[in-house]
């Protein structure tokens, strides 16, 4: 790791389109994958007839598809360039990728979103980018992938840079805020070096862009807010609550408070990749004993912030919701589950107070009778069981949730305001 900046990198876009393949290319040009690795995994992917598919194996077999159980994991993988650490937030070929995008470890700054070139704009395209939009992501670079597959033709590349600019247009995406990059993830061009391919292109290659994309503030001057992942009982030391520190700082020595458990106390120890450290930061993973809580004190879904000022309790809370899969209609007195950093709690939509024209973000009707597919709206909510959550307005980081039922991501949405319990 450098002393560089750290992005968190969304890849998004299609399933069939390139994503695992251009995650593999980024880190094996990086060099965060050893040439033997891709080496092997080259032999394994002939083997199965699928030769080509080396780069995808990679994030495919470092994620193993991670065991389905109740976590939602994401293949974390981490490659620096000249100017920043990234973290690529993704999941390859995954159902839940949306849920990941939402609630997953890592909240992304911004994103390369990937069409390909003899595919163009697919369903799942549209719905990658309304979320982006929706997450607030910053800036938004655009892979047109597969280029080998049409000849690297100019004609093809500007047929889907037309055809996403009407997509981001639709949303109020700012075109000009995009990039556009025509490569092959699977042949290697324009990613870490100019292509002869494509002569006719004269702008920056993915790594570039990716080197001057913004930096992203880090939240350290938010109060702190770690959402608890798990609660271990580790012999010698007691028990230890394990998180990600999303805002501000944990120090040894704080005061801190889990809600929605209200319990309190001293920090003792914080552990990081098993070495004591005095204090946690944005990013860091960590393990922490609190003097005076117990094992069943605390759970997952928790979330730790100071004792002076606690993470918010929702009696109800408004917020904006996008839904994207749901095989009927929403209507009030609907209760699904929420997931929101790492707590699930079943949640019952009281009102629909107004849908929004999502390509305008007007209000296209008050207190609406139902909305479906499609639809963006402002709703209030009611968890059925104490849930901390935050406005994404004042803590982005805990102000976006998922909403699940039967199986699947039926919305995404954010808060919008917190009445506390």
């Amino acid at each position: 790791m450098s002393d560089e900046q750290h992005q968190n990198l969304a890849i998004i876009g299609h399933v069939d389109h390139g994503k695992s393949t251009l995650v593999g290319r980024l880190l094996y040009e990086t060099g965060s994958v050893p040439e033997h690795v891709i080496e092997q995994h080259k032999e394994e992917a002939e083997e199965k007839g699928k030769g080509g598919f080396e780069f995808a194996y990679v994030m495919d077999n470092l994620a193993e598809e991670r065991e389905r159980g109740v976590t939602i994991d994401i293949a974390h993988q981490e490659f620096s360039t000249d100017t920043y650490d990234f973290t690529i937030v993704d999941c390859p070929g995954h159902r839940d990728f949306v849920k990941n995008m939402i609630t997953g470890a890592s909240q992304a700054d911004n994103a390369v979103l990937v069409v390909a070139a003899d595919d163009g704009v697919q369903p799942q395209t549209q719905e990658h980018v309304f979320l982006a939009r929706t997450l607030g992501i910053g800036e938004l670079i655009v892979a047109v992938n597969k280029m080998d597959l049409v000849d690297y033709a100019e004609g093809d590349y500007k047929e889907t840079v037309e055809e996403v600019k009407d997509l981001l247009n639709q949303v109020r995406f700012d075109t000009d805020d995009a990039e556009f990059i025509p490569i092959s993830a699977f042949e290697g061009d324009n990613i870490a070096e100019e292509s002869d391919n494509t002569g006719w292109y004269d702008g920056e290659i993915l790594l570039e862009a990716l080197n001057n994309l913004p930096a992203p503030e880090p939240p350290t001057d938010a109060p702190l807010r770690l959402p608890i992942q798990d609660v271990y009982t580790i012999s010698g030391i007691g028990t230890v609550p394990v998180g990600r520190v999303e805002t501000g700082i944990l120090n040894t020595g704080d005061n801190v408070s889990f809600q929605p458990s209200d319990v309190a106390g001293e920090v003792k120890t914080v552990e990081m990749h098993h070495e004591e450290v005095p204090k946690a930061e944005p990013g860091d993973n960590v393990g922490f004993n609190v003097r005076g809580v117990g094992k069943d004190d605390i759970r997952r879904g928790d979330v730790c912030g100071p004792a002076d000022d606690p993470p918010s309790v929702a009696e109800t809370f408004q917020a904006q919701i996008v839904v994207m899969q749901h095989p009927s209609v929403i209507t009030e007195g609907y209760t699904p589950v929420f997931h929101a950093h790492t707590a699930q709690v079943a949640c019952t939509v009281e009102s629909l107070d107004k849908k929004i024209d999502p390509s305008s973000g007007e209000v296209a009707e008050e207190n609406p009778d139902f909305i479906q597919n499609g639809d963006a709206a402002v709703v209030t909510v009611r968890p059925q069981k104490p849930l901390s959550i935050e406005p994404s307005s004042e803590i982005p980081e805990l102000g976006s949730f998922a909403i699940r039922d039967m199986g699947q991501t039926i919305a995404a949405g954010k808060v919008l305001s917190v009445n506390e319990r």
